[in-house]
């Protein structure tokens, strides 16, 4: 069975950090191009950013993010993490791990696979 479950979610204050980790079981996430989605309270979904692995990674992100998150991944334990660094207080959301065999970019609707999200909330 299909399953990616998040972690590393929590309560963090504006400027600091957290590490999120999305752990895939029920296929290898080296053939998927993985990606992280949020979605704010009363907001749509928003593409944070994607990685693949052709001999080495290629990544993706949403211009809001680029420059204080990164993505990345370690196949031998078929996880994802996604690093947030600079965190600003809009970004509350809950944070998705999703995947898929191709290349979708901001095509959220088209995703194959999902996960449950994890919580972040910005709070001083």
């Amino acid at each position: 069975q299909v399953q990616l479950v998040e972690s590393g979610g929590g309560l963090v204050q504006p400027g600091g950090s957290l590490r999120l980790s999305c752990a895939a079981s029920g296929f290898i996430i080296s053939r998927y191009w993985m990606y992280w989605v949020r979605q704010a309270p009363g907001k749509e979904r928003e593409f944070v950013a994607c990685i693949n692995w052709s001999g080495t990674s290629t990544s993706y992100y949403a211009d809001s993010v680029k420059g204080r998150f990164t993505i990345s991944r370690d196949n031998a334990k078929n996880t994802v993490y996604l690093q947030m660094n600079s965190l600003k207080p809009e970004e509350t959301a809950v944070y998705y791990c999703a995947a898929d065999p191709f290349f979708r970019g901001t095509t959220i609707g088209e995703y194959k696979y999902w996960g449950q999200g994890t919580q972040v909330t910005l709070s001083s």
